[in-house]
């Protein structure tokens, strides 16, 4: 599901169900961990089963991945990154670093996002569209795709800035053609040299799940 989305450079592992989450971790992991609840260590260790097997993909020697500032993973050097998981779901994406700049990727349910959710993340003219795109296709859950775009935009966006963005700094476009577009409305990262001004992405829904994933190019 991941993988559809993303160029054919970066290195995309999923897993289903129970897959991973007995996984061996190391232990700078493990101590991370250690009284953690039983849903956070199996996401946790899921989460690292699929970043190793991404980082087989590449060609790199497996390595701890440890949370940073704010939470986001740390990647051995070289490597950009994103990790998600929901219910029975979870899936990591890494590329080398001198092909992409940055990556964002998020997996939802495909269920409609708890009341009051939508008025709280959404900007007015994001709700407008939300409710426009309902009328055409109701089967979507427009609302849990333009939280779930928000959270990929934040995580292509962290590595290259280190600063937070709020849910009101970017305004998402979610279109019917399986693509999105994120303006951002606070000054953009940096990269090559040009100040970028916006993301583009792609989403897919399959069964119960759907998911979104924006890549970020050097050039």
């Amino acid at each position: 599901m991941i993988e559809d989305l993303l160029p054919p450079t970066v290195a995309a592992v999923e897993a289903y169900g129970d897959e991973g989450v007995d996984a061996p971790l190391f232990p700078e992991e493990e101590a991370l961990i250690a009284r953690a609840v039983a849903r956070r260590r199996r996401e946790f260790t899921a989460a690292r089963f699929c970043a190793r097997r991404a980082m087989e993909k590449l060609g790199v020697a497996a390595a701890p991945v440890v949370p940073g500032e704010r939470g986001a993973p740390v990647w051995p050097g070289g490597l950009a990154g994103s990790m998600t998981h929901c219910e029975g779901y979870c899936a990591a994406a890494l590329v080398r670093a001198d092909e992409l700049a940055s990556l964002g990727i998020d997996a939802e349910p495909h269920a409609p996002l708890p009341e009051g959710v939508l008025s709280a993340i959404a900007l007015p003219q994001e709700t407008a569209r939300v409710g426009r795109l309902l009328a055409e296709r109701p089967d979507v859950h427009w609302d849990r795709l333009l939280f779930s775009v928000k959270e990929s935009v934040y995580k292509a966006w962290y590595p290259l800035t280190r600063k937070w963005l709020d849910f009101s700094e970017a305004d998402i476009a979610v279109h019917g053609d399986g693509t999105f577009h994120a303006e951002l409305l606070v000054p953009g990262p940096v990269v090559s040299g040009r100040c970028l001004g916006h993301f583009t992405g792609r989403w897919t829904i399959q069964g119960s799940l759907l998911a979104t994933a924006v890549a970020v190019p050097h050039g």
